[in-house]
């Protein structure tokens, strides 16, 4: 593997590290700062808007600049706004406006620098001498890594060092993610644009965002994957984000939340690897159905809120799916998005991943207050079923495998456009 594919996983798994940490930490010293439960809320609130639009308008710069600069500026930016915090703390103190504020600033390279590197994706495949399988397998591995290691990074700095300095550490991730991207050749972040589609970029930006929602929207494989993508966001930040804490809450056992969490990592974590080293072979269809069968398995196992090893073992099965379903789409992705639409397609796509879990959490919780717990959790396995039944018999993914495409798919709305 040479220094590109290497240089874009490191900066990729430093990226999310940061992020993890930052989503356990900073709602602990805001908790610290202020007092209030209420105004840890209060930030969150506050960020998840600016995120989606950020996410939505994003896309078209990112369509327009060099890629892997874009993705450089985006984690500078999340750096910088996480150390202005404690910058602000030797200056003058903090108070519940400055983490409403640098959040806010912070929330804007988050989707963009999520867009930035899947858009990188097929460049990094093209010039590091990878295949779009083992790096894909690569990136969920890591990502399951950085789920299991930023809580527990994150609880073990809390305890060692005071906020500010916690703060620093974080922010140094995002700058570490920063310095490696550029260690990419810049001409690898060039966009390619087709002769055809070039005059397209002398467009307005909201009818060249129009243009990338036109091809997401009318391409029925790209819908279709999706949704099954918006479903199982859905569902599991549903079950690990209310289900499973009220379900633990009600036996008495709340510790063991955050045990069921490192197995759906660790399930995540084998199913990346497995795909990395053999997902180049066989059937994608067979890959696909076992992703989708395996998470119904395990939806299912959750939703029957057994005895706790029994909720362990159904996690590690839905994470072990999730590898290898995400790094398919993953896959998929780079072969089926045009490569002169891809920030505002994949921009969309992640702004609507973005606003998906509170949307999932909100209905669990007025199912869960009015018919129970129980109720709730089998409705989201139920929705999953619906999802399952929409993958096996969808015409649009029964053919999976490369140059398949086919007749409605992204590159044929492209080409109408064209």
């Amino acid at each position: 593997m040479n220094v590109i594919p290497v240089a874009y996983l490191a900066s990729y798994m430093l990226s999310l590290l940061g992020n993890s940490v930052a989503g356990i930490a900073l709602p602990l010293i805001v908790l610290q700062v202020t007092g209030s439960a209420l105004g840890a809320g209060a930030v969150a609130a506050a960020t998840a808007i600016p995120a989606v639009l950020a996410g939505l308008v994003m896309g078209v710069v990112i369509d327009r600049i060099n890629r892997r600069t874009s993705s450089v500026i985006t984690d500078l930016v999340s750096a910088a706004s996480i150390a202005a915090l404690p910058l602000i703390d030797l200056i003058s103190g903090l108070s519940l406006g400055w983490f409403i504020l640098f959040g806010i600033i912070g929330s804007l390279g988050d989707v963009p620098g999520m867009t930035a590197r899947d858009a990188l994706l097929p460049a990094i495949v093209r010039h590091g001498g990878i295949g779009a399988e083992r790096l894909m397998g690569i990136r969920e591995t890591l990502g399951a890594a950085a789920l299991l290691l930023g809580p527990a990074a994150a609880g073990t700095l809390m305890v060692l060092f005071d906020g500010s300095t916690v703060l620093w550490i974080t922010a140094a991730t995002s700058l570490s993610a920063a310095l490696l991207t550029l260690v990419i050749p810049r001409r690898v972040g060039v966009v390619f644009v087709p002769t055809r589609a070039a005059g397209s970029a002398r467009t307005s930006g909201w009818t060249q965002l129009r243009d990338g929602w036109r091809v997401l929207f009318r391409s029925p494989f790209l819908v279709m994957t999706t949704t099954l993508s918006l479903i199982s966001v859905i569902v599991l930040s549903s079950m690990q984000g209310l289900i499973l804490p009220v379900h633990f809450s009600l036996i008495d056992q709340p510790g063991m939340l955050g045990f069921v969490l490192t197995a759906l990592a660790g399930g995540m974590l084998v199913g990346g690897t497995i795909y990395s080293v053999a997902g180049a072979r066989g059937r994608r269809r067979t890959w696909f159905l076992i992703g989708l069968f395996g998470s119904a398995a395990g939806f299912g196992v959750i939703a029957v809120l057994p005895d706790v090893w029994v909720v362990f073992a159904g996690a590690f099965i839905v994470g072990l799916s999730s590898g290898l379903f995400g790094s398919l789409i993953g896959v998929l992705m780079i072969e089926r998005i045009p490569e002169q639409m891809r920030g505002r397609v994949m921009g969309t796509q992640n702004a609507i991943m973005t606003a998906a879990p509170a949307v999932g959490i909100v209905a669990a919780a007025v199912l869960t207050e009015y018919a129970g717990v129980n109720v709730a959790a089998i409705a989201l396995a139920g929705v999953w079923i619906i999802a399952l039944a929409l993958g096996v018999f969808a015409r649009p993914l029964r053919s999976l495998e490369r140059g398949s495409a086919g007749p409605g798919g992204a590159e044929t709305v492209v080409n109408e456009r064209a």
